[in-house]
């Protein structure tokens, strides 16, 4: 974190200045009242390779400037240079905690606009994946956020249990984090024989897991002081601002992607959209740990209803789409994520553009975080699901 003070002296043209300190003119007691500017990161280890410029009046933030950028890669020009299978395994780095999240509505489009069908069973393979991933995501975001809190805990827990679902994810893709399994047409590989066993014993026992988190965790007094009140998103500033996903759903706005407009097969599944009317720190820690409850439930229905056939429609090395354009958007873990595609009927893609919740979140943040206290930066932060990599993509 680097500090600038400017603190001025005498009259015009006699100041004396350490430069990033601003003059508001002067108290009641004739001393000057000066603004302090704060800035965090972006070689901040909390920051996540994110430049957070805040203005302080004491302890108060009386301005908050995001300043984004610093880890972007091109994706979206890099998928104009490669054709449609060859895009997949790049466009998951920008989010490889959820990388089954990030691809779906990519495949999604593709299959739109090249006229892929898909195989029912693929369908709900899919489906297993991307909520075994919501919740490998969720996890980490919440151990992460003992970290801002200084609870170790909360940060060994999640980290272990998301052990459990990371070898769920590895043994169907053979990968532990970036999976590149949802393909155009399916999925690249079927499940192995062992997998729908293996994944109700562990999906099971992780719903168990999660009753104590809210005894060791969401009980704790010293979390509820750290985030209870802090950080009051509301209804209608949730809704003008542009919020997405548990940000959104945690000020009281029922909004999902897989409800409002579901795909592959989550029409035919049953689960609760998950909100709170808090819209504070703690109710935007308390929603995902809730949905963690119903992504158990959504695997463990689908891995009763996947019917058997194939998982993969043949395609050939270089399939054409179309030419137009096509917008497909899913429910990630961290909220609604959109690729519009244009096709002028080559095997590469004229144009890709992801829309991202992190990106999103930004605005809002800095809504939140002007009038708060200093010491409630973290907590705010790390609430907002903002992952710096995928804004910048």
């Amino acid at each position: 974190m680097g500090i600038e003070m400017e603190r001025g002296r005498g009259g015009e043209g006699g100041e004396e200045r350490i430069p990033g300190f601003e003059l508001e003119g002067r108290d009641e007691d004739g001393m000057d009242r000066g603004i302090l500017t704060l800035s965090v990161g972006p070689q901040h280890p909390g920051s996540g390779h994110f430049r957070l410029i805040v203005k302080v009046d004491g302890d108060i933030i009386v301005e908050a400037l995001p300043d984004p950028g610093y880890v972007h890669r091109g994706e979206e020009k890099m998928c104009e240079y490669r054709n449609y299978i060859q895009n997949i395994p790049h466009l998951e780095r920008p989010m490889i905690a959820d990388s089954c999240g990030i691809l779906y509505p990519y495949v999604l489009a593709v299959e739109e606009i090249c006229n892929i069908p898909v195989p029912e069973r693929a369908k709900y393979i899919r489906v297993i994946m991307a909520e075994i991933n919501r919740c490998i995501f969720e996890l980490y975001w919440l151990g992460i956020y003992g970290i801002f809190l200084g609870h170790s805990t909360m940060f060994m827990w999640p980290m272990a249990d998301r052990e459990l679902l990371i070898d769920l994810a590895e043994m169907a893709s053979g990968a532990r984090v970036t999976h590149a399994y949802f393909v155009p047409g399916g999925v690249r590989n079927d499940l192995p024989d062992a997998f729908p066993e293996k994944a109700r014993r562990h999906l099971l026992y992780f719903r168990n897991r999660l009753k104590e988190y809210k005894d060791i965790f969401y009980d704790n007094p010293l979390f509820q002081a750290r985030t209870v009140g802090v950080g009051i998103l509301r209804k209608e500033d949730a809704i003008n601002l542009g919020a997405t996903g548990p940000v959104l759903r945690a000020s009281g706005v029922e909004h999902d992607i897989r409800k409002v407009e579901p795909y592959d097969v989550y029409d035919e599944l049953d689960f609760d959209v998950i909100t709170m009317k808090e819209g504070d720190s703690f109710a935007r820690a308390y929603v995902p740990w809730l949905e963690m409850y119903e992504s158990v439930d959504i695997a463990l229905q689908a891995l009763e209803k996947m019917p058997s056939g194939p998982v993969r429609t043949k395609l050939g090395p270089n399939p054409k789409g179309a030419v137009g354009e096509v917008f497909k958007r899913v429910e990630a873990a961290r909220g609604e994520l959109a690729y519009y595609l244009v096709s002028d009927g080559n095997p590469k893609p004229y144009r890709v553009k992801l829309s991202v919740p992190s990106f999103r979140e930004i605005p809002v943040m800095a809504h939140l975080l002007r009038g708060a206290k200093l010491a409630d930066m973290p907590s705010i932060y790390w609430s907002m699901n903002y992952w710096p990599v995928e804004a910048d993509r």
